[in-house]
């Protein structure tokens, strides 16, 4: 963030409707109040805790492959493949590097949360060997042998059964208490190199991406709808 305090992270509106709105009610009443004009600042933690969403959404991905090879039905081969591929690239080698460079060291340096952060650190290990695996199972011929399937339903359940309860101790006890470790200053300035470093990787609007991406997955599986997820029970 530059010095004249330019609020981080802001995105156009859908289908131009600031500028129709100034258009139509003139300069008076669409610039009366400039501080609504862009969402407030996304602070560190929040950040991690967003990306977190898009690693339990690509769990849903994983749970719903891994049903289908239980079940014995079809899937796309390219969703197991894509939605690898962005674990790779965006939990592994963007989110949970930030957390390896930037967050667990603090906890680590302060003599705070010792065993949890060491736990967490030898399951991002665990999950990019998984990764690996996962990214080698590409080919269509795999998923007409048993035993492949079987294998990787495994390490498709391995995966989601760590990182549910990875991203949960993490959003419950390690981020809430990481704002504490850090002088204001130097939490607001993490939280730029975080936006820094995303653009850098992904683009400007990259995190929005990525979400996009993830949606594209869904819908080869057909999980994309919200609603199916809704129970419908008697009484």
């Amino acid at each position: 963030m530059n010095g004249n305090g330019t609020t981080r992270r802001v995105f156009l509106r859908q289908g131009g409707l600031v500028l129709g709105l100034a258009a139509a009610l003139g300069p008076a009443a669409a610039w009366a109040r400039p501080e609504e004009a862009a969402p407030p600042e996304i602070s560190p933690v929040e950040d991690l805790m967003r990306e977190h969403g898009v690693l339990r959404r690509i769990l849903l991905i994983y749970g719903e492959i891994d049903r289908r090879l239980q079940t014995g039905e079809s899937f796309p081969i390219e969703t197991l493949s894509a939605a690898a591929g962005l674990i790779h690239d965006f939990v592994e080698n963007y989110h949970e590097k930030a957390e390896e460079e930037h967050v667990f060291p603090h906890f680590e340096r302060a003599g705070r949360m010792a065993p949890l952060v060491k736990v967490l650190r030898q399951q991002h290990q665990a999950g990019r060997r998984i990764t690996r695996y996962l990214q080698t199972q590409t080919a269509v011929g795999v998923l007409l042998n048993q035993q492949n399937r079987r294998e990787l339903s495994r390490y498709l359940r391995s995966f989601i059964r760590m990182y549910q309860p990875h991203a949960a101790r993490e959003d419950t006890v390690l981020f809430p208490a990481f704002r504490s470790l850090l002088p204001a200053k130097a939490y607001q300035e993490l939280g730029e190199k975080f936006e820094q470093t995303e653009h850098e990787k992904f683009g400007e609007q990259g995190f929005h991406r990525v979400v996009a991406q993830v949606g594209e997955l869904e819908k080869t599986l057909g999980i994309e709808d919200l609603a199916q997820f809704t129970p419908h029970l008697p009484g």
